[in-house]
């Protein structure tokens, strides 16, 4: 009976409706139960199969990678028994005769040395060295043996022949082919280990021909060539490497090269700079002649003189005066340094190495001199004699030098003009 408030054909449409959505659920769960039924039917048969013996037919990939360490009659009879197993299994190609847990791990066979007794070692030709051989190949093709060759089918007359590809082996082949295999393997076995030789005459050739004049100067390379090989592989992989920018950035490459060589410019006219100012000291001019207004263009003979006839007027500071420039005078003509006249007195003393002689009495004539001429300090005779002798022994060329408290009396002009 229809509701209240709807009329026969709304009631008849929403019967029709209803009576679709349950066709549409059975109709699902009639599809559905086949499938979970196949599903439920291939866990059991995965389960089953796992628990079958035959699981234990394929060697997990763990057990077999493990190689044991054999002998060498050991791997022999390890051959043989797998040439046995090849036989058979050529014969039967079934799963028992075929099986690939029957091949073994692989081995690791000592090598022998021969002819030659190893130090520590109790019998003369054993090592501890050892090869492995693997038989990998043997368990895929084993497993491969268990199903029949499977006869291809004739190819139609019409069909074009295809050269690029050559038929693929049948497995009985690769079985006489592994037969073959193991046969050589067993018969390397069994041959006699060759003592490598000496090689003693081509090495007394070599001997011989290093001893000649050709061979002579080789030496090892030293360290100092050894930087410059590494500088210079530096220097070739850092342009190289710039070279590669300017694939990427052209201007980075034109600013590292062109940075490199500024550098380099910078670096040599640094150098060139400090070495002129170490070495401006010792230059010697070119003309023999001093220079107009230095101490030496005049003669030390006139500086001596004008300084006696001072001492003999008693113009003791004039006197100390003229011998100071007397002995500049003639250190300067000895080309102890290079003619100025715009040198000080404490420039001349800088001018002369430590390690010289004459660096103590100029010291002591140029303090005497800088206190008597340009200090003001009174001077007598006593100052005038110690001075000129410091002079008379700068003169002479150092003799005489070293201290007036020496003794003996000063050189004379004379003496020193000798």
């Amino acid at each position: 009976m229809p509701a209240a408030g709807m009329t026969s054909t709304e009631s008849k449409s929403g019967g029709e409706f209803l009576d679709r959505i349950r066709e549409a659920i059975c109709g699902a769960a009639r599809s559905a139960l086949p499938i979970a039924i196949l599903g439920a039917a291939l866990l059991g048969s995965a389960s089953a199969r796992a628990d079958s013996p035959l699981a234990a037919e394929h060697p997990s990939p763990s057990a077999a990678s493990k190689p044991r360490d054999a002998s060498l009659d050991e791997y022999k009879q390890h051959l043989m028994a797998l040439t046995t197993l090849v036989e058979a299994c050529a014969k039967a190609r079934d799963l028992k005769t075929c099986d690939p847990g029957q091949v073994g791990p692989d081995d690791r066979v000592p090598l022998a040395l021969t002819g030659k007794a190893l130090p520590g070692k109790a019998q003369p030709g054993a090592t501890d060295a050892r090869r492995l051989i693997r038989y990998g190949w043997l368990r895929v093709l084993i497993s491969e043996a268990q199903d029949k060759d499977v006869v291809a089918p004739e190819a139609k007359k019409d069909a074009p022949a295809d050269g690029a590809r050559p038929p693929q082996p049948k497995t009985s082949q690769l079985l006489q082919g592994a037969e073959a295999r193991l046969a050589k393997d067993l018969a390397d076995a069994d041959r006699p280990a060759v003592t490598p030789p000496g090689h003693d005459a081509e090495r007394a050739v070599m001997k011989q021909v290093l001893a000649g004049r050709d061979f002579r100067g080789l030496e090892a390379e030293s360290a100092q060539q050894s930087a410059l090989e590494k500088f210079a592989q530096w220097i070739n992989t850092f342009f190289e490497n710039a070279g590669k920018l300017t694939a990427k950035a052209a201007w980075l490459g034109r600013v590292i090269v062109w940075g490199f060589i500024l550098a380099v410019c910078v670096g040599l006219l640094w150098g060139l700079i400090q070495f002129e100012r170490r070495w401006r000291v010792r230059l010697v001019p070119n003309s023999d002649l001093p220079a107009p207004g230095a101490a030496s263009a005049r003669d030390w003979q006139l500086w001596l003189e004008d300084g006696r006839r001072a001492a003999a007027a008693g113009q003791w500071r004039e006197a100390i005066h003229f011998v100071y420039w007397a002995a500049i005078s003639r250190l300067e003509s000895k080309r102890l340094w290079p003619a100025d006249r715009a040198r000080t007195p404490r420039e001349y003393l800088a001018l002369v190495a430590p390690e010289d002689a004459r660096k103590a009495p100029l010291r002591a004539l140029t303090r005497s001199f800088e206190r008597v001429w340009y200090g003001g300090r009174p001077a007598g005779e006593q100052e005038y004699r110690r001075v000129e002798e410091i002079a008379n022994g700068l003169i002479a060329g150092g003799a005489r030098a070293s201290s007036p408290a020496a003794g003996g009396a000063p050189a004379s002009a004379e003496g020193a003009a000798r």
